[in-house]
């Protein structure tokens, strides 16, 4: 069975899954308004996901890690045709997050398999928590995302 995982504040970790980060300020796949929850296919990529949005003096102490399980058929994996060819770019391209949203209303899997922005060649799944097939998700966690300081710090 494969495996994702989510890293996220330890003060969120109660809602982890309910998508309600995306609903209040959008993401790079969602507007404001939509319900998505997010995990990597790695947990280093998941990792990365979370330090390219640290602040300089930012620190993964007060993060937790959730592994979760799924069953394959479960996923829809996107057609990188239909992506603009900047669909990298920041700020967010609004046709770029219309992919996530149009995903959602029409309810066609629990979790979408994208291209990380940060590594292309990794990916990303979209989480629709309100998808019927969400209890078939096995989540584990949170546990402390235990990472060597010198990821943030530099060597010491």
């Amino acid at each position: 069975m494969p495996r994702a995982w989510r890293i996220i504040k330890a003060k969120h970790a109660a809602s982890a899954f309910t998508g309600e980060g995306a609903r209040l300020f959008g993401s790079r796949w969602s507007s404001p308004g939509t319900r998505v929850a997010f995990a990597s296919e790695t947990l280093s990529l998941a990792t990365l996901e979370v330090l390219v949005h640290l602040q300089k003096s930012g620190s993964l102490a007060g993060y937790v890690v959730f592994t979760l399980d799924f069953p394959e058929e479960l996923v829809q994996e996107l057609d990188r045709s239909i992506l603009p060819r900047n669909w990298r770019k920041s700020p967010v391209l609004p046709q770029v997050q219309s992919i996530g949203d149009r995903w959602v209303k029409n309810v066609l899997s629990v979790m979408l398999r994208v291209p990380s922005t940060i590594i292309t060649h990794e990916h990303n799944f979209l989480i629709n928590p309100a998808h019927d097939d969400f209890p078939k998700l096995i989540i584990g966690g949170p546990s402390p995302l235990d990472i060597d300081s010198r990821v943030i710090h530099g060597s010491r």
